[in-house]
């Protein structure tokens, strides 16, 4: 094995896909390109990494509510565009063709054209280590969609992109819970 730098490290363990997160400020909804995810146990929990870099930060604690949107791949121009401009002066969803959605549980939008939706609402910001953790209120899926690849960010520009599904279910079956 070789050496590599250690402030690259985090490329190595990529968490899971690129999502979009859309909030609603009472005035404006906005949408920024979140990377670094994770899920928190079987529960409907998810933990993200953000702060008061992104615009949509400062709804986001006001709030405390959400939507995680899943974007496929077909999306991935429209995915890195929202995270290279700012919602501060840009209309996200006009400018990438997105559809917000009214959503049942929280007033930020679902996004028509992604795969998967997940209502929020904020349980715990870890200030030290800029992470909101979530609880899914609500959940939809579009299996009308052919596309269902899901993006993941290597951290340096690059992604990577699902592939086909391995199927051990029966062997894991110990493991899941009810109803999984």
């Amino acid at each position: 094995m070789e050496s590599m730098q250690l402030n690259q490290a985090f490329t190595l363990m990529e968490p899971g896909p690129v999502v979009l997160v859309t909030t609603r400020d009472g005035k404006k909804d906005n949408i920024m390109t979140i990377s670094w995810t994770m899920v928190v146990d079987f529960t409907p929990v998810f933990a993200m990494t953000t702060g008061p870099w992104n615009y949509s930060y400062t709804a986001l604690r006001k709030s405390r509510e959400c939507v995680i949107a899943i974007p496929t791949v077909d999306l991935i121009d429209q995915v890195v565009g929202v995270g290279t401009c700012s919602g501060a002066d840009t209309d996200k969803f006009e400018k990438f063709m997105l559809t917000p959605v009214k959503g049942k549980h929280v007033k930020a939008p679902l996004i028509k054209e992604c795969l998967a939706n997940i209502e929020c609402k904020v349980i715990d910001v870890v200030e030290k280590h800029n992470i909101v953790v979530l609880q899914g209120i609500g959940a939809y899926i579009d299996h009308s969609r052919k596309e269902k690849r899901t993006l993941h960010a290597i951290g340096d520009g690059t992604f990577v992109v699902d592939g086909r599904k391995l199927n051990r279910r029966k062997m894991m079956q110990s493991k899941l819970p009810d109803g999984v």
